[in-house]
């Protein structure tokens, strides 16, 4: 099918499945009114379309990834602040790529490994074998390799020993006994501490980046933000912490820049501070 075509029904699809999946509807409903209480109705509303119409555009390009090469790419993904991965790249420690569910974000890694820049990405292993063996052979086409949790550590270090690159997606809910409460958009969720412990033990570089729409532009913006600087107290839970909460809050900075871009279906704040009764309780 044409791009056009695909995408347009791929969020035509999102659309419906948000109207016969009234739990997902509800979740990013409930989680719009947590995360922005000043905003009407309306507005909510308009973000939920315009993240329906992201995550249909976002499932169509992966479909399309091995159409994407060195030669086509600057037409769908332009580079944006690049200098600021290439600044902690040249420090020579690695770069830990700090994203999140935001705008295209398989795009993102697989256009930057066509740029030149290849990561190892973190991975679960989908149920159905088939389909993961298709997943991670469309996300390898470029040159990124996966890592899946059960070596997540190791190859962690040593792809940083290295110099390399590795994705890591930073905005979803943790179990407490791989995370800890940190504020996001005003209400605490457990957020994974791996970024911050990595990145304290090896100093590597720990540089934002994501793929947005711009819409003037009728591409995506691959932008990379300035390398988050670590706090370093002496007190290795306190650090863990600290930075763990400078690392969220740089995604919900980008997150507020782009909230129709982001994927408010999942249910962030799902584990609570121990005491705190649940708050999604219509799942």
């Amino acid at each position: 099918l044409p791009r056009p075509v695909a995408r347009g029904l791929a969020a035509g699809t999102v659309r419906l499945l948000l109207l016969l999946l009234p739990r997902m509807r509800k979740t990013a409903e409930f989680n719009l009114r947590l995360a922005f209480p000043e905003w009407s109705e309306a507005q909510r509303r308009a973000v939920l379309k315009g993240m329906a119409r992201n995550l249909g555009w976002m499932a169509a390009e992966f479909a399309r990834l091995p159409r994407y090469t060195r030669e086509n790419i600057e037409s769908v993904v332009v580079l944006d602040g690049h200098e600021n991965f290439l600044e902690g790249k040249s420090r020579g420690k690695g770069v830990i790529y700090l994203t999140g569910h935001i705008g295209a974000w398989e795009l993102s890694s697989y256009a930057h490994a066509l740029y030149g820049f290849p990561l190892h990405y973190m991975a679960r292993p989908l149920d159905n074998a088939p389909l993961d063996e298709m997943v991670n052979e469309y996300r390898g086409r470029s040159g990124n390799k996966p890592i899946y949790k059960n070596e997540a550590a190791r190859m962690m270090l040593k792809v940083l020993k290295d110099a390399g690159t590795v994705g890591i997606l930073a905005d979803q809910n943790t179990m407490p006994g791989e995370g800890v409460f940190v504020d996001f958009f005003g209400k605490q969720a457990c957020t994974t501490t791996g970024i911050a412990r990595v990145a304290l033990h090896t100093d590597a570089a720990v540089v934002p980046g994501y793929a947005y729409w711009d819409e003037n532009l009728r591409k995506y913006r691959l932008r990379f933000e300035p390398p988050v600087e670590l706090t370093r107290t002496g007190d290795a839970e306190r650090d863990v912490r600290e930075n763990t909460q400078r690392f969220t809050k740089v995604i919900e900075e980008i997150i507020r820049k782009h909230p129709e871009q982001w994927v408010w279906i999942h249910a962030r704040w799902k584990n609570r501070p121990e005491g705190e009764p649940p708050l999604y309780e219509f799942l």
